[in-house]
């Protein structure tokens, strides 16, 4: 059985357009990717404020789309892909991150799937693979909804390298989680790991090809995937097996992928590779033997994370994890914002991107409008230190709209509010 395989590359911003293109081909994406079917760009959006490191970077998405324009993709076939959670705005998002900046300028189609389009049950889309499931099928007993326009349809994972509170690390896999889970997504935290590797089967199933880039110009240590440690770390990475670039990207931050339980339990079921020893490497093999030795998201976690800790898995299970399956679960999601968006971007945001704002990637983000590329990247990124406007009082005072839209957009309310208008 031949290896898993994937490419590592360094890169910079001079290289990066260059260097994608390379690292996508030499991950074999154009075996993966049928140019005759419509092709999702899963754009990630896991902080709506720009934060380095949290979300897919608009060099990744403008890197990926003109490879694929470069190798005869027809742009007509290809899309940006966004999903909503109640606690993240993903049109804030798109324009904070400037992804929506390189989506408009080659003319793409830009689909917030939970605003246009038709959501079916799993069990019309995949049958008896249902009967597999390792444990929605006892999260959701009535089934749950997916998008009907994935079936069929390439997609394309835009991750980062990142940890994360819940599951040590996240990537491809978990970026499949906010396009295939409706509108209560949070029941399946206390088995996450399980509701991964689930959804990675009905990728497997529904998709026409599934591929993987992600970005580690930035990347993130420590309670994520918001408040994290950012670092330059000037890595880019693809693969065809989710599983494989999720291993491989855990062991660059410096931990042990078959420790990770989605990961390993991925690889055990046979829905890829995660065992370092049996993935091939490819490009830049000796990036990718790196050891960053990142402290990972239990060490240092914050306020947030550890009661989120308590109320899934710890002793604050009985008592409170019940409200979030009624309509009294809003309270978490105006929790969430007032800690996050009112307090801890406000408070601590602009002195931990302060070093990694100063690198090259923080210059070229700050001058992305206004920057010329050239067949190879960004030859000049420009000398001042990238300024994010919205730190501070700015951002607190976005995160007022942003908690309005999030009680708005609770499903618990906006049920009742199409019940109501039904009647």
């Amino acid at each position: 059985m031949p290896k898993a395989k994937v490419a590592i590359l360094r890169t910079t911003p001079g290289t990066v357009l260059r260097d994608y293109h390379t690292l996508m081909n030499l991950a074999g994406y154009q075996d993966v990717l049928a140019k005759d079917a419509d092709t999702a760009l899963k754009v990630n959006i896991s902080w709506h404020f720009f934060y380095p490191g949290s979300s897919t970077t608009p060099w990744q998405l403008e890197g990926v789309i003109r490879a694929m324009k470069q190798d005869g993709y027809d742009p007509s076939l290809i899309h940006a892909c966004h999903n909503r959670t109640v606690v993240i705005d993903a049109h804030l998002g798109e324009r904070e991150n400037k992804q929506i900046n390189v989506v408009d300028a080659h003319g793409l189609r830009n689909i917030h799937i939970y605003e246009t389009e038709e959501w079916i049950n799993i069990r019309e889309a995949v049958g008896d693979l249902t009967k597999r499931f390792t444990c929605l099928n006892e999260v959701y007993p009535k089934g749950f909804m997916i998008p009907r326009r994935f079936i069929g349809e390439n997609i394309v994972h835009l991750p980062t390298v990142k940890t994360h509170v819940f599951t040590t690390t996240t990537g491809a896999m978990k970026n499949a989680f906010g396009g295939l889970l409706n509108e209560h997504r949070h029941w399946t935290h206390p088995v996450i790991h399980e509701t991964l590797v689930d959804l990675l089967m009905i990728q497997k199933q529904i998709h026409r090809g599934v591929f993987a880039v992600m970005d580690g110009t930035f990347a993130g240590d420590g309670p994520g995937p918001r408040c994290m440690i950012p670092y330059s770390k000037n890595v880019i990475l693809a693969s065809a097996d989710q599983t494989a670039i999720d291993a491989v990207a855990a062991q660059l931050m410096g931990f042990d992928p078959m420790s990770i339980k989605f990961i390993r339990m991925a690889h055990d079921l046979g829905l890829g590779c995660g065992d370092p020893r049996d993935i091939e490497i490819v490009g830049d093999t000796t990036a990718g033997a790196e050891n960053w030795h990142f402290v990972g998201p239990f060490k240092q976690m914050t306020f947030a994370s550890r009661m989120q800790h308590k109320i899934y898995w710890g002793r604050m299970k009985k008592p409170i994890e019940w409200s979030l399956k009624t309509v009294l679960a809003p309270w978490a999601y105006i929790a969430s914002v007032i800690y996050h968006d009112s307090f801890w971007y406000p408070l601590n945001a602009k002195r931990l991107m302060r070093d990694v704002l100063a690198s090259p990637w923080g210059r070229l983000f700050r001058n992305w409008e206004a920057v010329k590329a050239d067949a190879n990247g960004y030859p000049d990124v420009g000398g001042d230190t990238a300024v994010i406007d919205k730190t501070g009082a700015r951002a607190l005072l976005q995160s007022f709209g942003i908690l309005g839209t999030c009680i708005k957009e609770a499903p618990e309310i906006a049920s009742r509010r199409r019940r109501s208008a039904t009647r």
